[in-house]
């Protein structure tokens, strides 16, 4: 008998995954499917999760802007309306094709940890609330398994760490920008204070979110609510505190909010609160213009960010997989997807022990995605039977709710953009007169001393957020970008090889049932830990029981439903046609526009 939470949940499953049951199956092997036609056009794209920040975008361009200022235009519009997902106090990462110097770029626009909050303070505190136990700590401190089971609550201002999204708009704009500040953020502005209507699956994350934050201390529910509860679909919200904000940055740049009026009422209300961010914090902060990773994958040039993101997954599993045929076993068929899942297992163990700021550590990022690595990892797959226990392969390191959005313009450049508030609307911590909530990134700190992503003072936190551009023969080829925590390297690398290997166009790539593999390692967990069961495979409903049956029958665990399978973005380029290709998928409410 089916129990009424497990009724909702199913339920909610097939709601959600309605277009991917109905679309996502095909009869034939090879044959084609998708939700919709791909958008074209030759003069720009804009493609996100919400129709009327893809439209901001667009005018951007229409207006003579190009791709960096479209993103920017596109991620305030998208923090206003989706602030369920993401919002100027959570961080950001991006990947830019400049299309002059035929280069690309990245940029780290993460924050960090309070320089006020020590390794022993925190310790202390999560002690008072009783995350730890003062009674198990020895006079070595405490052990790896009671720092494992420890957490920093998503809910604490433990959890806040310097929002780094708004030094990010003004780095992309000064190296790349090419019209006004003031244009870019007016679209934003005009709709916090005039009003928007809040579409279907924002909604519904809304009102939970509503629910779970109402009793943070601050202006929580008067910025993000109607009397007390979240917009229902339809609904018109504003936001004139974030309008106000977003004024003030258009007129006064990225100083007035970590240097002058905004950090100025952070501090505030964190030494109201108890927080611990001060405005030392803010003024401290700067964005880095990194060199970005990359790795080729069949003669295509994959980029990530790497560092303190989990991009580096993505290209080890392509270099594992590409020891593979899997074009020629098929989409979707048992070997393919054994092969790729064993490659998501080993990829993720190395990311649980070395992805971290390499501002505190030596990170071996080189060998990592090296193909001499990826050929011995890959000599570890067994083709008739799942891994079971797996740990890193590497000893050369010493002790020591997000939203995805992509444009391109008229002259070639395209920007790949990610930007979170980590969980859901973040913190809830909102001070009075600004319109934004924290983000809780600093929850992906490790307790461990020994592993390399511990927590520290002025230290950025592991991330799941991650960034993909492709480039083909020195051209830009596609954007790419899914959303949903740990998922996000396996959607990425799931609709790269859709295109790469198995000749999908954007849409097809994107609406494609997926799988998704957890319980492998975590960056928080402690140094030394591995997968020891195998973890657990789940797949969309639409996928082939009898891929479900053969799966387990070579020892995966399988489960069908449940689970968060991403939400994608993408946008290709064709240099013999001259025009884009963009993609949206129904997972979301978003859309791909161009003209």
């Amino acid at each position: 008998m089916v129990s009424p939470m497990n009724y909702f949940f199913l339920l909610f499953s097939l709601i959600l995954l309605f277009p991917v049951a109905v679309f996502g199956q095909h009869d034939r092997p090879g044959e084609r499917f998708a939700t919709r036609s791909e958008v074209i056009a030759r003069n720009g794209m804009v493609a996100t999760s919400h129709p009327l920040a893809a439209q901001v975008g667009l005018d951007i361009l229409k207006n003579g802007g190009n791709a960096i200022d479209a993103a920017i235009a596109t991620n305030a519009a998208m923090g206003l309306m989706e602030p369920t997902g993401n919002g100027i106090g959570g961080d950001l990462f991006a990947l830019i094709w400049h299309a002059e110097s035929r280069q690309v770029y990245a940029l780290n626009a993460s924050g960090r940890s309070p320089q006020s909050l020590t390794y022993d303070a925190l310790i202390t505190e999560l002690e008072r609330i009783g995350e730890l136990d003062p009674s198990t700590r020895t006079e070595n401190g405490y052990s790896s398994q009671a720092l494992t089971e420890a957490r920093i609550p998503p809910s604490s201002f433990l959890s806040v760490s310097v929002p780094g999204t708004v030094d990010g708009w003004f780095a992309l704009h000064e190296r790349f920008g090419s019209a006004p500040m003031e244009d870019i953020l007016a679209p934003a502005i005009g709709y916090a204070e005039d009003g928007f209507p809040v579409p279907e699956l924002i909604a519904d994350a809304w009102q939970r979110s509503v629910r779970y934050l109402a009793d943070r201390p601050g202006a929580f529910l008067e910025t993000f609510s109607i009397d007390g509860r979240g917009p229902e679909k339809g609904e018109m919200m504003t936001n004139p505190d974030l309008a106000n904000t977003l004024r003030l940055l258009a007129e006064e740049g990225r100083d007035a909010f970590y240097e002058g009026e905004i950090a100025q009422k952070v501090d505030a209300y964190m030494r109201e609160h108890g927080g611990y961010l001060r405005q030392e914090d803010f003024a401290a902060h700067r964005s880095d213009w990194i060199e970005p990773l990359t790795s080729n994958y069949r003669g295509y040039d994959v980029y990530q960010i790497g560092q303190n993101n989990q991009g580096t997954a993505v290209l080890q599993m392509l270099n594992i997989i590409e020891q593979f045929d899997i074009a020629e076993m098929g989409f979707h068929s048992v070997e393919a997807l054994h092969v790729m899942i064993e490659a998501k297992k080993l990829a993720y163990e190395d990311r649980a022990k070395y992805y971290s700021d390499p501002a505190f550590h030596d990170l071996p990022f080189e060998k990592l995605i090296s193909k001499e690595y990826a050929t011995e990892r890959a000599a570890l797959i067994d083709p008739e039977r799942a891994l079971e226990r797996v740990s890193s392969g590497v000893d050369g390191l010493q002790k020591g709710g997000t939203i995805f959005l992509t444009t391109a313009d008229r002259d070639g450049n395209m920007v790949s953009l990610i930007q979170s508030n980590f969980r859901g609307m973040g913190t809830g911590f909102v001070a009075p007169g600004t319109g934004f909530s924290f983000q809780n990134r600093g929850e992906l700190f490790s307790l461990d001393p020994e592993h390399p992503n511990v927590y520290a003072p002025g230290k950025r936190p592991f991330h799941t957020i991650i960034p993909g551009l492709v480039t083909k023969d020195g051209e830009a080829f596609m954007t790419v970008g899914v959303m949903g925590g740990e998922f996000q390297p396996m959607g990425h690398v799931q609709v790269i090889t859709n295109v790469i290997d198995f000749g999908m166009n954007m849409q097809e790539a994107g609406d494609a049932v997926r799988w998704l593999h957890t319980r492998s390692t975590e960056p928080t967990d402690a140094w030394g830990e591995f997968l020891q069961d195998g973890g657990e495979v789940r797949f969309e409903t639409a996928v082939d029981p009898s891929v479900v049956d053969a799966l387990r029958a070579m020892g995966h665990t399988v489960e069908v439903g449940g689970g968060f399978y991403g939400r994608y973005q993408g946008i290709r380029f064709d240099p013999e046609l001259g025009v884009y290709f963009g993609a949206s998928e129904p997972r979301a409410d978003g859309q791909a526009v161009g003209f």
